[in-house]
Formats: structure tokens, C-alpha cells, sequence
């Protein structure tokens, strides 16, 4: 059967502009003098960009007291694991040698502690950590189960390696009996992570909600008694958990530990840095509108300042070359 031009013609796209491919079009024409322009102006920005981030992170006033060595007799009572219940004093004076203007902020720093390992990133429940199932423990092997086959909880090696270490912060004035400085626990963690990642189980008494689990290997109490002083501040809802939980991605980190003023005495509750080689500090910083004292932000903005100025300088010198050339052939 032959086909008519009827049928031909009623399988054609139709007459518009849109299905005939017929639409104005703008073709974008760049001139050297306007690319080179916008990359003089990129660099500009960079680099006063950067440059401001830099003398902004220099402004901030920090102090780092190392504890590792001082409180060396702790790290050896806490080579033998079965000692994790028993409770290490030691004292740190220091002297601050000006004044730390604005908020304070402690955090504690840990040298040599890789929490960017692949399977103890990997060693956590996520079911547990938002309350729907304190029984999968799937994922968290070894700090699975305790041996007795009781699920622990919060269970993974992220949490079994908590920092634990108890700082008190205290100054003398005028006087040789120590002043205690209060200090902030709550508002050290991220939103998200406060209200959406890590929910308590729903039930009206929180131990019995942990009913059926057993704490880590390494920890002191139990998750529901982490603060005595704030109830809301347990469980998997506890701010030092929570902050301790977010993984960091170098083997030096520091993490905020509280919000205050000043700090000379310690507690040591972690197990001993002495096992992966390890060094603890603490931190007392002030912090910018830009944040903390990272220099990264700045040197980032500044290098990519300099590169695009080099290439800026490139191009022109490639565009006069050719713009040269071009003038002499058509004087021959």
C-alpha cells in the first residue's frame, strides 16, 4: 500500500518557531579587552578577599596547654582498661598574657587520632542515634554487643572512644583559694544535629528507655547519666556526644568543649593517649565574624587571587604578541 501525501504531511513537526528550531539566538562574543577586564576584577577580589579573612584570623587571641606529659600518671592508669571507673587528678597553672576580649570559647585538641578511618567512620547505628531501634547493632562491630550478648548502645567504635576528660577551669584572684569559672555546655553542637540527626527514644523515664542495652566498654555510666545537673542534656541528646560523633577529617583536630573564660585544673576520664602515640591540649580561643583561627578560608582566596592575576598577565602578554603580528602582515 502506497503511502499518500496526505499521511506524509500530518506526521511533520509543526509550523513554529520552537519545533522548526527557528528562535532568535544570542551568540555571546567576547573581546579580549572584556575577558581580560573580568579576570583583573576576579583577582581583585580574591585577593582583597583574602587578604581580609587572614588579618581577620591573626586578630583572634588563642592558647594551647598541653596536658599529655604532665598528666603522664593518669595515661598510664588508663593503659589497663579495667581502670576506666577509677577517677585521675592533675593541675596545669598557666598565666594569660593579655586580655581575651568577647566570648571564650575551650576546646579540646587531640594530636594523632585518626577518626578518618574508613570502617570506624563506618561503626555506628543510625537507627540508635534517632531513637527508632536501640537494638540494631548491625554495623557496629566490634562494640557491638558486651560479652554477654547485651546490645550496647550507643554502640561503634566512635562512640566507645569518646573524650571524656573532665576540665575545670579556675582562677585565682588576689588570693590562693581558687575561683571555679562557670562554664556553657549547651550550645556548642550544629542545629541539624541537635534536632534532627540524634533524637532520644520516645518513652517517659529515659532509663527505661535504655532498658534491655548496656553503656560502652570504655565509658563511665550509661548514656541517661552522662549530666547529672541538666536532664535534658542525656542520652544521645548530650552535646559533648554529639559533637564527638561528627567526624573529623585530619588526625589533628580540635573540638568545642565549652563556652567560658579561663581554665588550670583537670580530670582525665579518656583512655590513654598513649596507645596511638597521641597528644591532648586544651584551647581557650576567641573567634571573629569570620570564625575560628584557620588560616585556610584566606589563603585559598588569596592563592586563587594570584593565579588568576598570573593568567590575567599571560593573556595579555599572548594577546599583544598576536595583536603585533597581525599589524605587521598587513603593513608587508
Amino acid at each position: 500500500m502506497k503511502r499518500t501525501s496526505k499521511d506524509s504531511r500530518c506526521k511533520l513537526p509543526d509550523n513554529t518557531a520552537l519545533k522548526q528550531q527557528q528562535l532568535p539566538a544570542y551568540r555571546l562574543q567576547l573581546s579580549a579587552t572584556g575577558v581580560l577586564s573580568g579576570f583583573f576584577a576576579t583577582g581583585v577580589f580574591c585577593l582583597g578577599v583574602g587578604i581580609i579573612l587572614i588579618l581577620s584570623a591573626k586578630s583572634i587571641k588563642e592558647i594551647e596547654i598541653k596536658y599529655t606529659e604532665i598528666c603522664g600518671n593518669c595515661a598510664k592508669l588508663r593503659e589497663d582498661a579495667t581502670n576506666f571507673d577509677k577517677e585521675c587528678t592533675c593541675s596545669i597553672p598557666f598565666y594569660l598574657s593579655e586580655t581575651m576580649q568577647g566570648n571564650v570559647y575551650m576546646y579540646y585538641k587531640l594530636y594523632g587520632f585518626y577518626q578518618n578511618l574508613y570502617r570506624y567512620i563506618l561503626s555506628r547505628s543510625n537507627s540508635q542515634l534517632v531513637g527508632t531501634d536501640l537494638k540494631d547493632v548491625g554495623n557496629c562491630a566490634p562494640f557491638s554487643k558486651s560479652h554477654d550478648g547485651t546490645p550496647i548502645a550507643p554502640c561503634g567504635a566512635i562512640a566507645n572512644s569518646i573524650f571524656n576528660d573532665t576540665i575545670i577551669l579556675s582562677y585565682n584572684l588576689n588570693s590562693s583559694i581558687p575561683i571555679k569559672v562557670p562554664m556553657l555546655r549547651s550550645g556548642i553542637t550544629w542545629w541539624t544535629d541537635k534536632y534532627v540527626k540524634f533524637q532520644n527514644p520516645s518513652s517517659i523515664n529515659l532509663s527505661s528507655a535504655f532498658a534491655g542495652t548496656t553503656k560502652p566498654p570504655s565509658w563511665a555510666k550509661p548514656a541517661y547519666e552522662l549530666d547529672e545537673e541538666d536532664p535534658g542534656n542525656n542520652g544521645f541528646l548530650n552535646d559533648d556526644f554529639i559533637v564527638w560523633m561528627r567526624t573529623a577529617a585530619f588526625p589533628t583536630f580540635k573540638k568545642l568543649y565549652r563556652r567560658l573564660n579561663r581554665i588550670q585544673y583537670f580530670t582525665e576520664g579518656l583512655p590513654a593517649v598513649t596507645r596511638f602515640r597521641g597528644e591532648k591540649s586544651v584551647v581557650l580561643s576567641t573567634l571573629t565574624w569570620s570564625g575560628g583561627s584557620s588560616l585556610f578560608l584566606g589563603l585559598a582566596y588569596t592563592v586563587t587571587g594570584a593565579v588568576t592575576w598570573l593568567a590575567s598577565f599571560s593573556m595579555m602578554a599572548v594577546h599583544l604578541m598576536l595583536k603585533d603580528r597581525k599589524m605587521l602582515f598587513i603593513q608587508q
